[in-house]
């Protein structure tokens, strides 16, 4: 079986400092040559298309969250027995942060929607509007966006922001789906896992870095934080590997997603604390792009909500087994 991990990222360097006009031309290069054409959850096919995921975040965690979120928004609409317009960049935009998110009223779409990326690169959204999912043309009038509300250097070349929507129109046919359709329909489950491969692919490329600073020097102090590293991303890795073989077909999915998700952000935890302590203080400040996926990883890994996850996933097990 074909690790998660064995697909290496593209060879050309990502620039320091990456930006996102850089992120924006590269997503549109990979739409263009069909790099973002993946299997869709649910037909077979998960290996592959979480390999490719994690490629794209070993490679730059920024381009790895617009570009998983183009698939999965594809993923969806093909769930839905639709087709994505041609040429167009998508992303899915579903928070509801901290009493925000949008509504839809009688064909207009209003509300405020935080942590969307690609504000200024995508064409068009599916966007989560209290119970329905509703596909957004981004340059419709009253789609207001503020690029501003990002503050975190972490994910900045990401283009993400808060979105308000002002009165959006939006026609029945764009629409998807019956009343909680989005959060009820199986493929909600696999593009959580998905999430979790694009996380273990930054978890690896801050590996990588780390590796190449070892092997010019390395006492067994950084060696055994090097081991303790490594451990945590191949057993994720290998979770996620065995995973993609059975999760179209298990009887308790969310189980085996929550897992995974769990595991891949336990190795990320594990990365963040190793790291520093293996390269120390240089690479650190003197390597901007090691600093960029440290920062990078520290932030999107917490779509993992931590302990609150941990809990819920600890109910489910209870509750499954006998």
């Amino acid at each position: 079986m074909t690790s998660v991990l064995t697909v290496a990222p593209p060879a050309q360097p990502v620039p320091v400092p990456r930006t996102v006009e850089w992120v924006a031309a590269e997503l549109r290069t990979l739409l263009r040559t069909g790099a973002l054409e993946l299997p869709v959850p649910g037909h077979g096919g998960l290996a592959h298309r979480w390999a490719a995921l994690a490629a794209h975040g070993r490679r730059d965690l920024a381009l790895a969250r617009l570009a998983e979120g183009h698939t999965d928004a594809v993923a969806i609409l093909a769930e839905a027995g639709r087709k994505p317009e041609p040429g167009a960049l998508y992303g899915v935009w579903a928070a509801k942060s901290g009493g925000t998110g949008a509504v839809l009223d009688r064909g207009r779409l209003s509300g405020t929607v935080r942590f969307c990326s690609g504000l200024t690169t995508l064409d068009r959204a599916l966007v989560a509007a209290g119970d329905r999912l509703v596909e957004v043309d981004l340059g419709a009038p009253g789609v207001v966006r503020h690029p501003e509300a990002w503050q975190a250097l972490g994910m900045d070349a990401s283009d993400s922001g808060d979105v308000v929507f002002d009165s959006v129109s939006v026609a029945s046919d764009a629409v998807i789906g019956p009343p909680g359709w989005y959060v009820e329909r199986p493929g909600f489950v696999f593009g959580g896992t998905g999430v979790a491969a694009v996380w273990l692919g930054g978890a690896a490329g801050v590996l990588d870095v780390v590796r190449d600073v070892l092997r010019e020097r390395a006492d067994e102090h950084q060696l055994a934080d090097f081991g303790a590293l490594h451990t945590a991303v191949a057993s994720a890795d290998a979770l996620l590997t065995a995973t993609a073989a059975v999760l179209e077909d298990a009887p308790d999915p969310v189980l085996l997603n929550d897992t995974c998700r769990a595991s891949v952000e336990h190795a990320a935890r594990e990365v963040l604390h190793h790291a520093p302590r293996i390269t120390g203080p240089a690479p650190m400040c003197r390597n901007r792009g090691f600093s960029q996926r440290l920062a990078d990883l520290q932030v999107f890994v917490r779509q993992h909500h931590g302990d609150r996850d941990l809990a819920a996933l600890g109910r489910r097990v209870l509750e499954v087994t006998p």
